[in-house]
């Protein structure tokens, strides 16, 4: 069975998905197959929980029970806003526009870490690009409600990737890094916004940003700034795509021309081609516990939402074709 067939057999989702985005099929076309997305238990959950979108606290972004992962996640299947729910979710976070046009979550920085100790509408760059995001994701104006703060986020960039920051609210809160490192989980979500913006996805400013993650490949031995590593755990295969591990790397580094020359790039794609089985489906090898209920959580058997991921970023990059 081809493998783009045997994502046709799977969940609604994962059909939905890759009709969409590798079939390149229209939306009008999808109109029934949509209507089985929504009716999917799980999808439900997830829309019901980005529905109250500021009901969560933020206190870590390693954490798929979070709604701007859930909203990520939901926009990546193709659903937009005119499903109610992800509306909901998209106007609570319009509201929470603040200073620069960065968008505030509710953190509480613990004072012992150098935050105030208290609930507070704040900032930080492990958090509101990717707010940034799921706007552009979920097609919002960028002059109106994007550009503002992609243009302030991206003016913080130094020559070795982006560092740890955050808003007043934070106080003196810092990673556990040294001042002058970049933050690996930022220089990443940051990255990704910039691969949305069809004025930045070609810039020196990506450029510099896709060489920070590859000189961190380069060096991954010696280098872990504020604790990420791109050790075993780095390399196992994960999703959804959310935090800082070999397919949420490549992801977004298939978008940029500048990544897809490089053979530091292409010894990570190397490594995720070579977990594939001999129907090139892909298991997964670490999990979200909380991710129980969907395919990818599990590592006994392919996970048609992992394969999703790791098709769509072979496919950028000319490594395989559709009808392999």
């Amino acid at each position: 069975m081809n493998i783009i067939d045997w994502l046709l057999d799977g969940d609604a989702y994962v059909r939905y998905a890759t009709r969409k985005y590798i079939l390149g099929n229209s939306d009008a076309k999808l109109k029934e197959l949509k209507s089985e997305v929504l009716a999917d238990a799980r999808i439900k959950a997830y829309l019901s929980d980005v529905a109250d979108f500021n009901a969560v606290l933020i206190s870590g972004h390693k954490n798929p029970g979070l709604p701007i992962h859930k909203l990520i996640f939901l926009l990546d299947i193709g659903l937009s806003t005119d499903v109610p729910e992800i509306d909901a979710a998209v106007r609570q976070i319009l509201a929470n526009k603040g200073k620069n046009g960065m968008y505030n979550s509710m953190m509480n920085v613990p004072v012992h870490f150098g935050g105030t100790g208290k609930d507070a509408l704040s900032w930080a760059l492990c958090d509101a690009p990717l707010m940034l995001y799921a706007l552009l994701k979920a097609g919002m104006p960028y002059d109106t409600h994007i550009r503002q703060g992609a243009e302030y986020t991206f003016g913080l960039q130094r020559s070795n990737g982006f560092p740890c920051h955050g808003s007043d609210e934070l106080g003196k809160f810092r990673g556990p890094g040294r001042k002058e490192d970049c933050c690996p989980f930022a220089t990443l979500i940051i990255l990704r916004l910039m691969s949305g913006i069809p004025e930045y996805r070609d810039s020196k400013a990506a450029d510099s940003a896709v060489e920070a993650l590859l000189y961190l490949w380069e060096n991954s031995r010696e280098q872990h700034p504020y604790m990420f590593y791109m050790g075993t755990d780095f390399r196992k295969l994960k999703a959804p795509a959310l935090w800082y591990d070999i397919v949420s790397v490549s992801d977004c580094l298939s978008h940029f021309e500048r990544a897809r020359k490089d053979n530091r790039f292409h010894e990570m794609l190397d490594i995720i081609e070579s977990k594939a089985n001999p129907d090139f489906q892909f298991t997964p090898e670490s999990v979200y516990l909380k991710c129980k209920e969907w395919d990818f959580g599990q590592k006994k058997t392919p996970s048609q939402w992992l394969t999703y991921l790791c098709v769509r970023i072979l496919l950028r990059c000319g490594r395989i074709g559709l009808g392999e």
